[in-house]
């Protein structure tokens, strides 16, 4: 396993770093362009999660964090078959399955249906094969997606 990692500032401005990042080691690994651009717009959604439930944790707590300590951590994992990319902050935990849940499948439904901010979480479990969210004192979010073979 090859691992690269990242840490930007938790600022909206930063994460086409992120995304850029995403596309130079997708495509050394062989993902197709349609491949890449979902996973662009998983990870996309992800970090933009982060940047502002994360600053507005800091805000309602009051805490004067520096710069320096708001930051999110991008870790991408790349494996022969699969990659697994990693976002993590130290906001505040949430309640992490119940969200999950939320987000699933529509059945039907279409996505008027959806609350604000369950956008996000439905289109990153559309977009990629495997997403899990663990929060407790920080929230980290694992997405993965594989590497199907060339036809």
């Amino acid at each position: 396993m090859k691992r690269i990692v990242m840490q930007i500032p938790a600022d909206a401005q930063y994460l086409d770093i992120v995304r850029l990042s995403l596309y130079g080691i997708a495509s050394k690994m062989g993902f197709s362009f349609e491949d890449i651009e979902d996973m662009k717009v998983a990870v996309g959604e992800a970090c933009n999660n982060a940047v502002l439930h994360y600053t507005a944790d800091q805000a309602a707590d009051a805490v004067q964090a520096t710069e320096d300590e708001l930051q999110i951590l991008v870790e991408f994992e790349v494996l022969p078959d699969h990659l697994t990319i990693k976002i993590t902050n130290s906001g505040a935990g949430f309640e992490a399955g119940a969200y999950m849940e939320k987000a699933g499948p529509l059945e039907g439904e279409d996505a008027s249906g959806l609350e604000v901010g369950g956008l996000g979480l439905y289109l990153m479990q559309a977009l990629m094969d495997e997403v899990n969210i663990h929060s407790a004192e920080s929230t980290q979010v694992v997405m993965t997606k594989r590497l199907l073979p060339l036809q």
